[in-house]
C-alpha cells in the first residue's frame, strides 16, 4: 500500500450461490483509494460495482458471500473483523450514500432523530449537543431552516432533500472514506447537478477520500481522480482520469467513450453504441466476458481469463488484444 493510500482492495470475489448457479457479481478486482482522492467506478448495470461498495461495508446479504480478497482500510483488514468491531466504522470512518434516499431514511423517524442518533452512536456526545451538531449538518448540506426540518419526516421532503440528508448522515462524523453509490440515479437533471456539486464541496472540505459509482462518463470526467472500469463483475481497465479519457486500451472503454454524444456531433449522425448485451455471470466459461460483443477478439480471448497488465501509459488493462500488441510493460502483481 503506498503512503497516501487510505484504502485497498486485493483480489475481492464476491459471489451469491443460486440454485442455477453461483453468480460471480464481483470476480478478482483490485484498486486503491488515494487519500483527498476521488475514485469513479464505472460500468453497465449489473457490472458488480454496487455489490463492491456493499463488500466493502461489509453490507451483502445472503446468499451473497465475500468469498476471496482483502479489504484493508488503513492496513486493517475489514473481512477479518468481529461485527461488533465494523459497526465502529461503518457510517463513522466509512460513511455510504445509497442511491434511492427514501428507502435509506426510516419514514417513522423525524430528519432529526436519524440525525442525531447517528452522532450519538458514533461520536458518544449528549443529546444536546448531537442536536446542536444536527444542525449544523443540514444547514452545511444546503437545506434552509434547519432547525424547523429537523422536526419533519422523510415525506415531507423532496427527493433532492431526502439525498441531502442522506449526505450529512454519511458525513455526519466527518470520515476518512465516503462512498457514493450513483446518489442521483433517482433526481432529475437539474438536482443532480447540485447534488454532485455539493459532494464535490464536501469531500474538499473534509479532506476525506471517495469512491463514487456511476454509469455516467460526463460525471466521471467532472469529479473523479481515478477510473476503475468493470465489466461482468471484473476490472477491465483502471487508471487515472486524464489517461483512461485520452489513451484507453481496453475495447469496452473505447466503446463507452465513443457512445459519448459530443457537441461536434451532427443532428443527424446515428448514436453509437456497444453492439450486444452483457452476460450474466453464472458460472460463467473461461475466456474474457466481452468476447462475444469485441471486434477485437482473438482465439485465446475465448479460452482464458485475461490477466491485469500494466501499459506504456501507466494505465492497467485486462485484455489478450492489448498484451499481443505489445502495450503492456508489467503483469500487475509481479
Amino acid at each position: 500500500m503506498t503512503n497516501n493510500s487510505i484504502l485497498k482492495v486485493r483480489d475481492l470475489r464476491t459471489y451469491f450461490r443460486l440454485r442455477t448457479g453461483t453468480l460471480k457479481a464481483v470476480d478478482g478486482i483490485s484498486f486503491e483509494l488515494q487519500s483527498k482522492r476521488v475514485l469513479c467506478i464505472v460500468g453497465e448495470s449489473g457490472s458488480g460495482k454496487s455489490v463492491t461498495a456493499q463488500s466493502i461495508m461489509r453490507l451483502v446479504e445472503p446468499p451473497g458471500r465475500v468469498v476471496e480478497g482483502e479489504i484493508l482500510y488503513r492496513d486493517q483488514n475489514l473481512l477479518k473483523l468481529e461485527e461488533k468491531e465494523m459497526e465502529k466504522l461503518r457510517g463513522n470512518r466509512i460513511g455510504m450514500i445509497f442511491q434511492d434516499p427514501m428507502t435509506a431514511l426510516n419514514p417513522v423517524f423525524t430528519i432529526g432523530e436519524q440525525v442525531v442518533e447517528t452522532l450519538m452512536v458514533h461520536q458518544g456526545i449528549n443529546k444536546e449537543s448531537a442536536k446542536k451538531r444536527a444542525i449544523e449538518l443540514i444547514h452545511m448540506v444546503g437545506i434552509p431552516e434547519p432547525e424547523d426540518r429537523l422536526k419533519e419526516y422523510p415525506h415531507q421532503f423532496s427527493g433532492g432533500m431526502r439525498q441531502r440528508v442522506i449526505i450529512a448522515i454519511a458525513i455526519a462524523c466527518e470520515p476518512d472514506v465516503l462512498i457514493a453509490d450513483e446518489p442521483t440515479t433517482a433526481l432529475d437533471v437539474t438536482i443532480q447537478a447540485q447534488i454532485l456539486h455539493l459532494l464535490a464541496d464536501l469531500q474538499q472540505q473534509l479532506g476525506s477520500a471517495m469512491i463514487l459509482i456511476t454509469h455516467d462518463l460526463g460525471v466521471v470526467s467532472a469529479m473523479a481522480d481515478d477510473v476503475l472500469v468493470m465489466y461482468s463483475g471484473r476490472m477491465v481497465e483502471y487508471g487515472d482520469v486524464h489517461t483512461i479519457f485520452r489513451s484507453p486500451r481496453h475495447p469496452y472503454t473505447i466503446g463507452l467513450l465513443d457512445s459519448i454524444i459530443r457537441l461536434e456531433d451532427n443532428k443527424d449522425s446515428d448514436l453509437r453504441s456497444i453492439p450486444g448485451l452483457p452476460p450474466v455471470p453464472i458460472d460463467p466459461p473461461p475466456g474474457c466476458a466481452f468476447r462475444d460483443r469485441c471486434s477485437k477478439a482473438i482465439d485465446i480471448c475465448h479460452n482464458r481469463d485475461p490477466v491485469p497488465m500494466q501499459t506504456d501509459t501507466g494505465s492497467i488493462v485486462a485484455c489478450h488484444v492489448v498484451e499481443k500488441n505489445a502495450d503492456v510493460l508489467l503483469e500487475v502483481g509481479k
